[in-house]
């Protein structure tokens, strides 16, 4: 039965399949001596050479098909069609051969590819196994009946019930096989989607910051240039501070430029640091370069450095919309502590705008940077009355006295 073996599913290596292969072929080897063997012993000649090139032709038809198993040319109930009527030829010939019919059950089941083919060319070899018996024997008997065709009978139900059963095993490997086939597709199209996800939040992530530092700090150079250029005839003291200004822009460029550049190096860090101080030179810059009034109360909280940069760029990019478009007079920069997080509210007495208009980078930029940390930013806004831009992010504050307002 080392034939059945192959229908549990596909080898688990190619080299258990190739041994399976041989075991098969030496029991067909061992087969074919045995059947050979019956045939010489006695008999007519003719009986002889009769059952010889039956057995030849089954031989042949099985060795064709082992030697090419993907030729769609090799068709393998040809095999099975000789097969059946090599089985009721040797079994006419002598009652030996109807021993060879259950050698070669597990082959219907093999090569019959559907359970409905397998059982019709075992029923086939069965009717042609049992007729040549019966031609043979000259005659119905009791005694033959219950010998041979009861036992042929019993033999090919346990062969249909093996048959099925291995079937079921097949199908259920194949859908098992199918299954891990679709699992690992999907596996791979899941860790291409995340790689892809990946890629498109790190570009987000990089034009964001771009955007929130070295866009806002060409900005201030060009503004800072073309206001020192028209002064220098009539005001250079003034003009050399806004070089000044720019120099000092710059070098600020820079440094963000490699902080961006490092920051990929650095992915865990999360030092702390004052929210207050950090703001307060920003505050100043950005009075020094517009000579705008800043109305900051800063309460100093130490945050870490994901916090601390939210709120910065959160404070640069409002500041730089109110030089660009505000127009305003006065800004008021307010930092407090709240029992759920902490606040910062940036006011400014402008033209204001309709904030369901703006379609900006800036305001979105700063919601996704406020989301990432489970913030949110609220921004109310009406033509000629200012704007309001309200940050909160939550956080549990640990470091002893705080609350202590810088002004």
């Amino acid at each position: 039965m080392i034939a059945m073996t192959a229908l549990a599913g596909p080898p688990a290596d190619t080299l258990w399949a190739t041994s399976l292969r041989r075991w098969n072929a030496l029991c067909w080897v061992l087969f074919a001596m045995m059947a050979v063997g019956l045939a010489t012993m006695d008999g007519p000649a003719g009986s002889r050479y009769t059952a010889l090139a039956l057995l030849g032709s089954v031989v042949l038809c099985y060795a064709v098909l082992d030697r090419f198993p993907d030729n769609p040319a090799i068709r393998p109930h040809v095999y099975l069609s000789v097969l059946a009527v090599a089985l009721g030829g040797l079994a006419y010939l002598r009652s030996n051969y109807a021993a060879l019919f259950m050698v070669t059950l597990p082959h219907y089941w093999m090569f019959g590819r559907t359970p409905r083919a397998s059982m019709g060319f075992l029923g086939l070899a069965t009717v042609g196994t049992v007729a040549g018996s019966v031609l043979r024997q000259d005659g119905w008997t009791v005694e033959f009946f219950s010998e041979t065709v009861v036992s042929t009978l019993i033999v090919v139900a346990v062969g249909v019930l093996i048959g099925l059963w291995a079937h079921s095993v097949v199908a259920q490997s194949t859908e098992r096989a199918r299954l891990i086939v679709e699992l690992e597709q999907t596996q791979a199209q899941l860790s291409e989607a995340h790689q892809r996800q990946g890629a498109a939040d790190e570009r987000e992530r990089l034009a964001r910051e771009i955007h929130d530092t070295l866009a806002q700090g060409f900005a201030s150079i060009i503004v800072l240039a073309e206001a020192a250029r028209a002064g220098l005839d009539s005001d250079t003291a003034r003009s050399a501070q806004q070089l000044r200004s720019i120099e000092s822009t710059a070098r600020e460029n820079l440094a963000e430029a490699r902080e961006l550049v490092g920051s990929a190096h650095r992915p865990g860090q999360t030092a702390a640091g004052s929210v207050a101080r950090t703001l307060r030179r920003t505050l100043n810059r950005f009075t020094e370069d517009t000579g705008l009034t800043v109305d900051a109360e800063l309460t100093d909280l130490v945050c870490d450095q994901q916090t601390r940069i939210a709120l910065l760029r959160c404070t640069q990019e409002s500041l730089a919309n109110v030089r660009k478009h505000a127009r305003a007079s006065t800004v008021g920069v307010v930092l407090t502590r709240q029992a759920h997080g902490v606040e910062l509210e940036i006011t400014d007495d402008g033209t204001g705008f309709v904030v369901e208009e703006s379609t900006g980078f800036g305001l979105d930029g700063m919601r996704k940077r406020l989301a990432e940390l489970g913030g949110r930013l609220t921004v109310t806004s009406s033509v000629g009355d200012g704007t309001r831009v309200l940050a909160l992010i939550p956080m549990a504050f640990e470091a002893p006295g705080e609350g202590e307002a810088e002004r």
